[in-house]
């Protein structure tokens, strides 16, 4: 599903935050007329009759899907939550914990179900156990990636965390969190954090929407987070674009790319939204990264492709063709030890 651009009558950014030097024009995150925010090169199509197209049609994988008993590893150890090692652990979905020079991350943390759908794979800790975080990041307002119930119990036991996100989500998390520690970020921005770490806020082809009549209201995108010699990539929700390139180039070193392969059929109605595998190798061969961790597959159950699709489809096309990175297939809850990897330029 693809639509001619439409042009934006006007661009916004937060002016507390500094915009990062970039390789082509910018003038900052682009808006339509009624001030909504759009994807910088494909609009979303916010559509009735795609919808409904795709809600009545036959799913030609209806049968296999039934039939699925695939489901994600899920290992329960918590001992990175006590250790001063930097890591990666996959929590589910597009939920990470990042510890990366001493410094602790939550990305788009969801804990429990989420509304009616349940999780097909354990959360891998006790969610209580997720203390002294010193940073939580939000990349957009869909419920799947910003929680109410995981961030009112975020907020509660970790009382002195500051909250990263994009436009105009700053005011959901405050709503559900009480914090004044929230800094939300336009395209392109760095937060104002401690020197030891940096974090930038980058597009991705997607859009928000919590309510009926709030679509694109708030702003959408992906993180990239350098420090103690590692450049860490976590690409949000998207569709494919030409930003994962954009992204390689302002970024030319980086170690970690985490990128969705999941909730992609039917690709006529999917496709604006979230890459499909074989998409997603595209994106993680245009950000040029060392590394490729999957997510936003196995968790919950968004789409027409049975659970284990995703991943069969991105083993099968990993086995056609040269990649110039490595694909990580990590457990939910699996530890990817930062200690010994180091890029070199």
């Amino acid at each position: 599903m693809t639509a001619k651009h439409s042009e934006p009558v006007g661009f916004t950014s937060n002016p507390d935050l500094a915009t990062i030097p970039l390789p082509f024009e910018w003038k900052g995150t682009p808006l339509d007329a009624k001030g909504r925010f759009l994807n910088h090169e494909f609009t979303f199509i916010n559509s009735l009759k795609a919808l409904w197209k795709w809600q009545t049609m036959i799913n030609p994988q209806k049968e296999e899907k039934k039939k699925d008993t695939w489901r994600l590893a899920c290992k329960t150890d918590s001992d990175f939550l006590t250790s001063e090692s930097d890591c990666i652990v996959w929590l589910g979905h597009a939920s990470f914990f990042i510890r990366l020079a001493g410094i602790t991350l939550l990305i788009d943390p969801v804990l429990f179900d989420v509304s009616l759908i349940k999780r097909k794979c354990a959360f891998p800790v006790d969610p209580n156990t997720l203390k002294n975080i010193d940073y939580i990041l939000v990349s957009h307002d869909h419920r799947d990636h910003c929680d109410k119930k995981s961030l009112e119990l975020l907020a509660k036991n970790n009382p002195t965390a500051t909250y990263l996100t994009g436009l105009k989500v700053d005011a959901v998390i405050k709503k559900i969190t009480g914090s004044t520690c929230i800094q939300a970020a336009g395209w392109y921005q760095q937060y104002n954090i401690v020197p030891e770490i940096k974090i930038t806020y980058v597009p991705s082809r997607h859009w928000g929407r919590r309510y009926l009549t709030d679509t694109n209201v708030r702003l959408w995108g992906g993180y990239v987070i350098e420090a103690a010699g590692k450049t860490i990539y976590f690409g949000g929700d998207s569709g494919y674009g030409s930003h994962f390139a954009d992204i390689g180039k302002i970024f030319p070193f980086i170690d970690y790319a985490m990128i969705g392969i999941g909730a992609y059929k039917p690709e006529f109605f999917m496709a604006q939204s979230h890459l499909s595998p074989i998409d997603g190798i595209k994106a993680f061969e245009d950000t040029k990264a060392k590394y490729l961790i999957p997510m936003h597959y196995g968790t919950f159950d968004l789409a027409d492709e049975p659970l284990s699709d995703p991943i069969q489809v991105l083993k099968k096309a990993q086995q056609q063709k040269q990649l110039s990175g490595e694909i990580l297939y990590l457990c939910v809850g699996e530890i990817r030890s930062l200690e010994s990897s180091h890029h070199t330029k």
